[in-house]
């Protein structure tokens, strides 16, 4: 089979059939086998409950414990830890709607109205939408949005 992960593909041993690799290396090969769902669910609850309540120990099956030894648990470890990284973001905006909200809060600040007559507002904007653009804008990149709102303010402080 395609292995897309490197290190099932590493840990991978061709010899053995895919079920074997897998219980090996910690997986499974049907979820459904592997957390079987209790056709009866309440029943199971409270006898569970029951038995948590009077201090009884639960006790799993010890042949089902016993099948399926981990050889290789190193595979599912990294796993685990590859998969608890943060997720990178990969949302963006365009570099053209950056350069047209820059473009239009430099030339007319935060008159609205004035934006949507620009000839810069190819798609002919209204008010309301190159409003709701800015405050996207300002959502992906606020650190980015306030070194220029302060970039600005020092642009204007330099002409007086």
């Amino acid at each position: 089979p395609s292995l897309c992960s490197s290190h099932i593909r590493h840990a991978w041993d061709p010899s053995k059939s895919v079920a074997r690799n897998l219980a090996d290396m910690g997986l499974a090969v049907d979820p459904n086998k592997a957390v079987p769902i209790p056709k009866k669910l309440l029943l199971f609850l409270s006898c569970f409950l029951f038995r948590v309540a009077q201090g009884m120990e639960v006790e799993s099956n010890g042949a089902e414990q016993g099948k399926n030894i981990v050889r290789k648990p190193y595979v599912l470890n990294e796993m685990e830890y590859e998969a608890s990284l943060p997720e990178k973001k990969s949302n963006t905006l365009s570099r053209d709607l950056i350069d047209y909200v820059r473009y239009m809060i430099q030339n007319h600040g935060e008159n609205y109205k004035e934006m949507a007559r620009d000839e810069k507002n190819y798609y002919q904007d209204t008010p309301k939408q190159i409003k709701r653009k800015i405050n996207v804008y300002k959502n992906f990149y606020p650190e980015e949005y306030k070194d220029f709102i302060a970039s600005l303010k020092q642009e204007k402080m330099d002409m007086q």
